[in-house]
């Protein structure tokens, strides 16, 4: 397979270090508006490594790009704002796609915190019938989370559960920044988006729903020794993935933010720097969440600095298999200092990255394909979870007592 990854930054850069040292792909291109980036991330990586300059909002350079170096697959490790034109790139250049984060949504107009506007991915569904004529695969969500999360989802359906009440994405850390008063261990473009818009939640009936930021906080207990952490409602892929392909009568995703960083995060959004509207500053115009990025260190170089553990995980309550109440934790841990260690990458982002990885090893290999835009959980989640214990970062299940009465 030849594989062109579209953005060198934090995971792009850590897709790259994994892809050598798990020695797959004949060819690897990284692509990135600043071609010195893109170099870096290719340093001492052989002949089978090459960068290049590209604007990815530019969809006939990267059409040139994909056909002059005959790529099999385009993967977008870019922040959401670019996923569209990269997804219909892929398209016109007749290759398989994946991203890490889909089409991004817009509120309702007048109901916001009731009713879904345009959904996350909405503009990519709405091709897949292209897609599918074509047979040609969209493979989105396919990061940690949302990605590793659908696969969980998946195996849980598969082999763990008769029926499903709720799937519900639960995601925590205990690490630490040192050195900076607040310092977000991923895009923080990216976390103003997730965090700040209505989040979204399916209910079988229902459907989709959306709530105020920040809603229903609960205690969630993590494992591998990060304990009890505050988790609220926040808009996510899965809860627009998961019930498109796993039967459940309710699907959540809640982060582990903390009181700081939702305070923060409710700070930028008082004084309009979350956004993405360019102001004028000087005879300059510019974005404020752009500038609010621009003052906060690059999440790909805190490694050094940061300690702990992440986790990333899919809580599932039902009927068992064998027909008892059954309540399921699947998660991955990465400790931070194993990550830098292995792979030059802090924890958050290497955990992201090993994702497409892993899923492009599986299309390389036949043992998954399909045609049209679907999710991780439309395809089997065994072939996957199996490469992820090979690579030396196992998940687990942490089995919880099913509350009585």
């Amino acid at each position: 397979m030849r594989v062109l990854i579209i953005g060198a930054g934090g995971v792009g850069s850590a897709m790259a270090a994994t892809a050598d040292k798990w020695n797959l792909f004949e060819r690897v291109v990284v692509a990135d508006y600043d071609e010195g980036r893109a170099q870096r991330a290719v340093a001492g990586r052989g002949d089978r490594f090459v960068a290049s300059q590209l604007d990815a909002s530019d969809e006939a350079a990267i059409v040139a790009l994909a056909t002059s170096e005959r790529v099999d697959a385009i993967v977008n490790a870019l922040d959401p704002r670019f996923v569209m034109s990269v997804f219909r790139a892929a398209f016109s250049a007749g290759v398989t796609y994946l991203d890490m984060a889909m089409s991004l949504s817009h509120p309702h107009p007048t109901e916001p915190y009731s009713l879904p506007g345009v959904k996350l991915g909405d503009e990519q569904f709405a091709l897949a019938d292209q897609w599918r004529e074509r047979g040609l695969l969209a493979l989105c969500g396919i990061g940690v989370e949302p990605g590793l999360s659908d696969v969980f989802a998946r195996h849980a359906a598969d082999t763990l559960f008769s029926s499903i009440d709720e799937v519900g994405v639960r995601d925590g850390a205990n690490l630490v920044v040192e050195g900076y008063e607040f310092a977000p261990s991923f895009s923080i473009w990216t976390t103003i988006e997730e965090c700040l818009n209505p989040p979204i939640i399916w209910e079988k009936g229902r459907e989709w729903f959306t709530t105020a930021p920040f809603s229903e906080p609960e205690t969630f207990n993590f494992p591998a020794g990060i304990g009890p952490v505050e988790c609220v409602n926040v808009e996510h892929e899965e809860v627009l993935l998961i019930p498109r392909w796993v039967a459940a009568e309710r699907v959540t995703f809640k982060y582990g933010l903390g009181d700081e960083f939702i305070s923060v995060l409710q700070a930028l959004h008082k004084l309009g720097l979350d956004s993405v509207a360019p102001v004028r500053v000087g005879g300059v115009e510019v974005s404020p969440r752009d500038v609010v990025a621009a003052c906060l260190p690059n999440p790909a170089e805190l490694g050094d600095r940061m300690s702990g553990l992440t986790c990333a995980g899919t809580w599932v309550t039902g009927t068992g298999v064998d027909g008892a109440p059954r309540e399921v934790y699947l998660y991955h841990v990465v400790d931070n200092a194993w990550s830098m260690a292995e792979f030059g990458s802090q924890s958050v982002v290497w955990q992201t990255a090993m994702n497409p990885i892993i899923a492009l090893e599986l299309l390389d290999s036949g043992a998954w394909s399909g045609a049209g835009v679907l999710g991780p959980e439309a395809l089997p989640a065994s072939p996957f979870l199996d490469l992820v214990n090979s690579h030396g970062a196992p998940w687990a299940i942490d089995e919880r007592a099913v509350a009585k009465g």
